[in-house]
């Protein structure tokens, strides 16, 4: 992957590129890859392969991956087997650290999936731990869940990617919603208020170049934050 590698945090330091800090699966990266192939001005560092520096990072990128940890929830789980049974309490603890790092430096965030959700509860809000009818397979790689939008939406798609069996119930502090899945209201997008850049979606925009804008409206906020 172009760019997708651990460097030395004097070779940060030195660096003229956007810094952009993540933590991804190994399986995910092919679907990045193509957005920053595009980007070689923008270095990505991967936390799951090693320690990196946040302080010297220039935004945060939160992608898809297992359930949140229980013990990082701020809720009870009346029913622990509708969890992941194979959470990741290393990357929870990473994520989390990351997102307040991040805010109190007023870094562009976009959060994925999985990353909305870590958003959602870093603000304080809560998970609905386990819905039906969202999970499907045949909407994990196709623009098939149709959406509805907020007027102000600052990203607008009729239909998205959406798979997942968890998503927002109590809103994270200050986390407006841009859109709902449209037959049931479950939300798909947040963005955070009075904050230069923080986006969340519980769809998946790196599978499909439909979502191009998206990244590249982060992209340019990752690098105006250089």
């Amino acid at each position: 992957m172009s760019r997708w590698s651990l460097h030395t945090h004097s070779e940060v330091a030195n660096s003229p590129m956007a810094n952009l800090a993540t933590w991804m699966r190994p399986k995910y990266e092919k679907w990045f890859q193509p957005f920053f192939a595009k980007h070689p001005d923008i270095h990505v560092f991967d936390a799951r392969k090693g320690d990196l520096p946040l302080d010297q990072m220039d935004g945060l990128l939160l992608t898809g991956g297992s359930d949140i940890s229980p013990e990082f929830l701020r809720q009870e789980v009346p029913d622990p087997s509708v969890l992941d049974k194979h959470v990741d309490p290393e990357r929870d603890r990473w994520e989390f650290a990351a997102v307040q790092e991040a805010l109190a430096r007023g870094l562009p965030i976009l959060a994925i999936c999985k990353g909305l959700q870590v958003f959602n509860v870093a603000l304080g809000g809560t998970l609905k731990l386990d819905i039906k009818g969202h999970n499907l397979s045949e909407q994990r790689d196709r623009d098939i869940q149709p959406l509805r939008n907020a007027r102000r939406a600052s990203h607008r798609f009729s239909k998205v990617n959406s798979a997942h069996h968890q998503a927002i119930d109590r809103r994270g502090d200050d986390l407006e919603v841009e859109a709902w899945s449209a037959h049931d209201g479950v939300i798909e997008q947040v963005r955070l208020r009075k904050y230069p850049f923080g986006l969340g979606v519980q769809y998946h925009p790196e599978r499909s170049h439909v979502y191009a804008s998206l990244f590249e409206d982060f992209f340019a906020r990752l690098r105006d934050s250089r």
